[in-house]
């Protein structure tokens, strides 16, 4: 099972991969991810893709999904796999289903968490984190024990930049614009489907496993 998670920054996308992952025993294939581990491991393709981020550009189309094909190559991959931060644009949708069709395969299901941007502005803009362990709060879901002291260290929490209302109207505009007409590609394809993110955790997670089960019952 090959799936793609859509969605917002900040719609959960990331959790509710992880969460797939785990239930259908494949891996959760975040692009991030494998550039750390490329980097890391200073494999040519990840030397190839730093000397774009450190001058602060983007990695071409054609390099990530070089990145990527080469990710969901590996035995782990043999049963299927949750992309998660790619493809973003038309262009690497494109590239991705070209690469995929050369190997017989395709894409079974892009799964678009949905969730309003005014809920994704007071859900990410109540976040607050802690500098020094890592630890994250919300201000009204998850809240440390102490207003604005982290419980694990007893630092101070704050709200990073990446969190604040304008930076994420920010992200949301760039969102709309260039990863939204994937809902529509996907959509003509025939295989998105679409779940309220605006609901709790759990409950989004359940209508994923009813979408992915009933595809398997098929």
């Amino acid at each position: 099972m090959k799936i793609i998670m859509l969605g917002a920054p900040g719609a959960g996308k990331g959790t509710q991969a992880k969460m797939i992952a785990e239930k259908y025993g494949i891996p959760h294939v975040s692009t991030g991810d494998i550039f750390r581990a490329n980097i890391k491991n200073q494999t040519e393709l990840g030397m190839e893709a730093k000397k774009y981020m450190d001058q602060g550009l983007l990695v071409p189309d054609e390099l990530t999904v070089k990145i990527l094909l080469d990710r969901v190559a590996k035995d782990d991959c043999k049963n299927g796999y949750v992309l998660d931060g790619f493809p973003r644009t038309i262009p690497q949708a494109e590239v991705l289903d070209k690469a995929v069709a050369e190997l017989n395969e395709s894409i079974d299901f892009a799964i678009n968490v949905d969730v309003k941007d005014e809920s994704i502005i007071k859900r990410m803009s109540g976040r607050r984190a802690c500098l020094k362990c890592g630890a994250t709060y919300h201000i009204e879901h998850i809240p440390p024990k102490q207003e604005g002291i982290c419980d694990s260290c007893g630092s101070e929490l704050v709200l990073r930049d990446d969190d604040k209302p304008e930076t994420v109207k920010k992200r949301l505009s760039v969102y709309h614009e260039q990863t939204q007409p994937l809902i529509d590609y996907y959509s003509k394809k025939g295989i998105l489907r679409e779940v309220n993110g605006s609901q709790d955790m759990k409950d989004v997670f359940n209508a994923i496993v009813t979408i992915l089960d009933s595809a398997v019952k098929h």
